[in-house]
């Protein structure tokens, strides 16, 4: 066993995080645009001042997905050993936590619609903290399952009290 200390977590996330961070404001941007529309098609009263505001609002979400997917993939990473899980995330706020894996309580993959597209998943690593659990996301799918065991194993090996 390694010791415990502070570092940069040293693994990056799936390139193509970009493609599901993307999608993911896209698709959650196309709901509003489209009622916007409906509503503007039909009440011809609101189309003065909901015209510019729905282009406006499709700016924002071309920008956001030009732009934001890719600054997070240089931001987010992360990194497992036998004593702790690291993840760094964000965008404009940046956080980085630390679980060390006495702590650990349990360990999840999960994989959203989008995320099976991409051959993505997401291990959940949640420990007692108040500030919840450690994230590690976007991780190419067969290494979160990779990463998801060996973890569970390192837990069930490791002296602690998961509290």
């Amino acid at each position: 066993m390694g010791e415990l200390g502070l570092h940069p977590p040293r693994h990056r996330v799936a390139p193509r995080a970009v493609a599901w961070w993307t999608l993911r404001g896209v698709i959650g941007g196309a709901a509003p645009i489209a009622a916007g529309l409906i509503v503007f098609t039909f009440v011809e009263s609101w189309r003065a001042w909901l015209g510019p505001l729905l282009v406006a609002l499709a700016v924002i979400i071309v920008a956001h997905a030009a732009v934001v997917p890719t600054w997070r993939y240089r931001v987010h990473r992360w990194e497992a050993t036998d004593d702790a899980v690291y993840a760094l995330s964000g965008w404009f706020v940046r956080e980085w936590r630390v679980a060390p894996l006495s702590r650990v309580q349990t360990v999840d993959a999960t994989r959203g619609p989008l995320q099976r597209l991409l051959g993505l998943a997401t291990v959940t690593v949640t420990t007692a903290s108040a500030s919840g659990p450690v994230q590690l996301v976007a991780l190419p799918d067969a290494e979160a399952t990779e990463v998801a065991a060996a973890l569970t194993a390192t837990v069930n090996r490791t002296a602690g009290d998961a509290t």
